[in-house]
């Protein structure tokens, strides 16, 4: 991370401001501001986290306001650098308080699971076994490795849609073709991509139309199972 300052507090005003570049997996420690704190992305792309909330993915031209005490993170994409301006007021003679380190599991907390959003399982030999090996690696090993480097990694990382668009067309896509075991993991992966409860409803009631009624309900049923309770 790279601080170049743009100005400082002085007798008359206590606010202050830089730029600031994270390089890709680059993030800020968990911390609060006394007086909240302003970003605005200048270049690249970015994340920033609100306790208890969701990762959002910012870029630039996004102006991000935390509130005063709000404990929350900021940083690069895994893909990308990023630059923002950040501008927080002083209280107290300080402008941060810095807290624990964000983990690898709260930087990207799909992580764990393959790059199609649905964890890896594991076989009795103890190894994990990724989606596509499970539907016809026995079968066609070939077309499961392709499946896995292909469609499940360089496809879905692909840069031009965020985590929260490539969540929104998989999920209308297992939809559209009544997956329900797949929608289960991608229900709960759109709603930590930033998609909120109410878009994904919206998705089921469209797709009841394009789609059938019948693939409609299997999703609508998943949904109640993933949906935090009210």
């Amino acid at each position: 991370m790279r601080v170049d300052p743009l100005f400082q507090t002085n007798e008359s005003a206590r606010a202050s401001g830089a730029y600031v570049t994270f390089a890709p997996g680059a993030r800020s420690a968990w911390h609060t501001h006394p007086l909240g704190q302003t970003l605005i992305v200048t270049a690249g792309v970015g994340r920033v986290q609100r306790w208890g909330g969701p990762i959002e993915e910012i870029r630039p031209g996004d102006v991000v306001w935390i509130p005063p005490g709000q404990k929350h993170w900021h940083g690069a994409s895994p893909e990308s650098s990023m630059t923002h301006i950040a501008i927080a007021e002083q209280q107290g003679g300080k402008t941060v308080d810095w807290l624990e380190q964000v983990s690898d599991a709260q930087y990207d907390p799909v992580q764990a699971p393959t790059a199609s959003g649905t964890p890896d399982a594991v076989s009795a030999s103890g190894a994990q076994t990724t989606p596509a090996q499970r539907l016809f690696g026995d079968i066609a090993p070939k077309l499961a490795e392709l499946t896995d480097n292909v469609l499940f990694r360089d496809v879905w990382a692909r840069p031009g849609l965020s985590r929260r668009d490539r969540s929104l067309v998989t999920v209308s896509a297992l939809i559209a073709m009544n997956r329900p075991d797949q929608l289960r993991s991608h229900f709960a992966l759109a709603l930590q991509n930033g998609v909120t409860q109410d878009e994904l409803v919206e998705v089921i009631t469209h797709l009841a139309f394009y789609a059938g009624w019948p693939s409609a309900v299997s999703a609508a049923s998943v949904a109640k199972e993933v949906f935090p309770k009210p």
